[in-house]
């Protein structure tokens, strides 16, 4: 396994797989990456000597924010929009899909697990 950005990526996988695993690149960021090193994209991180290792890791450091760092940016994005109570930090408080989805039926992702509610009885006449 080599270690960048403080996170273990697969050795067994193509390079621009393996980059996906550091949480802040997804695939075309990965396949820039890779561009910017002179690596071939499908060369499997195995088969990186550690000059090109170090490449990479030199570009992931100085020019995208990756892992903790932009998980605190996230969670401060969200804590601000709750503070400012706007419409979003609403939804975000109540658990709730902020992005204009249904939730009569749907949603159970952010809603969590089914709560029963007991239905009411009929008034007897």
């Amino acid at each position: 396994m080599a270690r960048l950005a403080g996170v273990d990526i697969p050795d067994k996988k193509r390079g621009e797989v393996s980059l996906t695993y550091i949480y802040g690149i997804g695939l075309s960021t990965a396949r820039t990456i890779l561009e910017r090193a002179g690596i071939d994209r499908n060369k499997k991180v195995i088969d990186w000597t550690d000059e090109e290792s170090n490449e990479i890791r030199s570009i992931i450091s100085s020019e995208y924010k990756v892992e903790g760092a932009l998980k605190s940016e996230v969670q401060l994005s969200i804590k601000r929009l709750m503070d400012i109570g706007c419409y979003r930090g609403i939804r975000h408080r109540k658990g709730l899909p902020l992005r204009g989805q249904k939730t009569k039926n749907n949603s159970r992702t952010r809603k969590g697990k089914r709560k029963t509610v007991a239905n009411k009885k009929k008034a007897t006449k």
